[in-house]
């Protein structure tokens, strides 16, 4: 293996590709019909590093301008160090948002460079404490109704994925049945958990908690308020049912996000492709850890398998429905799924993936 210390980024590339989803799709407090993803590709030394996000097509525009003046010479092995020059570049843009997401995408891509260089798999060189990553399917949007929410979540299961996650909270008169039939569907071992989106205030959130619990078996409820409202995450962790976790996180940005749901959830989640890449990732599963939680991570599964493998606390990765048909689009070498985990390819340099 040569030795590549001084090799510098010599620049960065975005695109974004927006995608149609299969129907309209929707979630407590949110519709759409499509999904864009940033790709950004880093060089140096006639290799390439890809990372990629998922936010608006205005993220391009910041690798290539103030994230890229930021990274351009700096040395290809200190992703650390790109990562503090980017979230200075961000200070008067502004951090959280879309600024976080186009630097996540450009960690990532920083990450999958530099073991290309180093000519390692990205996650041997992130030190895995396991070889696989357990995931749970995820779709079940609003807009299925019963039979069609039973069709996916059951398709899943019999896939070998043993557990599952449906959105619940638009219409919550209706959820009733859909829940009822997605229970059916998986059977009584398979894991069921509902994700509100926040669509819920605290005390109807609880209500819904005890329902979900004890009529249908579920044992997480993701946002059941605004992942803002602390105080009503906490009522629900405090005076839910026993077995019931609240979980919360897919939109923290900058560390202190993660910082102020400590003791507000039973499992933290983050998103690589919005939380500062790999390198903000891991700095959340320490947090985590520091605090006795399990981290689970968001969306985004071929980005996030290699950096959920070297998490100490770690629960499981979100497969989710609209990203998987995404990133298989968009990307060969995705990570292996092998029933209900996902396995890094250990044989090739960085993360596997190439621009189909």
């Amino acid at each position: 293996m040569s030795v590549v210390a001084g090799t510098a980024v010599e620049g960065l590339a975005a695109a974004a590709h927006t995608f149609p989803t299969e129907g309209l799709e929707s979630d407590g407090t949110l519709e759409w019909s499509s999904t864009t993803i940033v790709v950004v590709e880093a060089h140096a030394d006639g290799l390439t590093g890809i990372g990629y996000t998922y936010t608006d097509g205005a993220a391009a525009e910041l690798v290539r301008g103030k994230l890229a003046e930021a990274v351009e010479g700096c040395e290809a092995l200190a992703v650390g160090a790109a990562h503090e020059a980017m979230g200075r570049a961000l200070r008067n843009v502004g951090r959280p948002g879309v600024g976080w997401c186009a630097l996540s995408a450009v960690d990532l891509a920083l990450w999958d460079l530099k073991a290309r260089l180093l000519d390692l798999p990205l996650v041997t060189l992130l030190d895995p404490v396991r070889d696989e990553v357990p995931i749970y399917g995820s779709g079940g949007f609003t807009s299925y109704g019963p039979e069609r929410v039973a069709e996916q979540l059951g398709g899943w299961v019999e896939a070998g994925i043993p557990r599952v996650k449906m959105k619940v909270g638009r219409e919550p008169g209706e959820d009733a049945a859909r829940v009822a039939a997605a229970r059916a569907a998986i059977g009584a071992e398979a894991e069921l958990y509902v994700d509100a989106n926040g669509a819920f205030g605290p005390k109807e959130a609880l209500g819904w908690a005890e329902r979900y619990a004890f009529e249908w078996g579920v044992t997480w409820f993701e946002e059941p308020v605004s992942s803002a409202d602390l105080a009503g995450l906490r009522l629900v962790r405090e005076r839910g049912p026993a077995g019931l976790d609240v979980a919360a996180g897919e939109y923290g940005y900058v560390q202190r996000d993660f910082v102020n749901l400590i003791g507000a959830v039973d499992c933290l989640q983050a998103d690589v492709t919005r939380c500062g890449g790999i390198t903000g990732f891991l700095r959340v599963g320490a947090l985590a850890a520091a605090h006795g939680l399990d981290l689970s991570a968001h969306c985004a599964p071929a980005a996030s398998a290699a950096a959920c493998c070297a998490v100490p606390r770690f629960r499981h990765l979100e497969w989710f429905h609209d990203h998987v048909r995404v990133e298989s689009a968009v990307f060969e070498g995705m990570p292996a799924r092998v029933d209900g985990a996902l396995r890094p390819d250990r044989s090739q340099p960085g993360n596997g993936l190439v621009l189909a």
